[in-house]
């Protein structure tokens, strides 16, 4: 019997993300899983390659959007029916494909579930897709949800 002992729910805290919360609750609550969210913060190098753009030093900015990152997932998920859920939260800083990967890789992770934009054409092609690359590089099988729009059913 397939066994899902951990899930992880990787979250930008869009939309898209939210929908991948919605299945990942679900499927712990199904399975009796432990509920893995991470929320990967863009590296500010990344971002700002010029060092004084900000007027702020790249640790400090670094810093504060992790503890933003950090409270906003203390109150999730804040769903109906979660709060027995065994959750664990984690923030890392990196490339968002790679972080979802190591961490997977690293907390024997059985299951991701990961919401995608949906983006095609040229903009596919500026921005990638990281949950098609979390796709190809993960080393367990991974769920990704692209309509927001669609209300999860929970099958009897």
């Amino acid at each position: 019997m397939l066994e899902i002992k951990r899930i992880l729910v990787p979250t930008d805290f869009s939309e898209f993300g939210e929908q991948a919360l919605l299945y990942g609750c679900e499927l712990a609550k199904k399975f009796n899983s432990e509920l893995h969210l991470l929320n990967v913060v863009q590296d500010a190098v990344a971002m700002f390659p010029e060092p004084n753009m900000m007027g702020t030093s790249m640790n400090d900015l670094v810093a504060d959007m992790q503890a933003l990152a950090r409270k906003q997932l203390e109150r999730m998920p804040d769903l109906p029916g979660t709060e027995d859920l065994k959750v664990v939260r984690e923030v890392r800083v990196g490339p968002a494909f790679l972080e979802i990967v190591r961490y997977a890789k690293k907390s024997d992770i059985d299951l991701i579930v990961i919401g995608t934009h949906g983006r095609t054409g040229i903009k596919h092609m500026l921005l990638g897709s990281v949950a098609e690359k979390v796709v190809r590089k993960a080393p367990c099988p991974v769920l990704t949800v692209s309509h927001p729009e669609r209300e999860f059913v929970m099958p009897t």
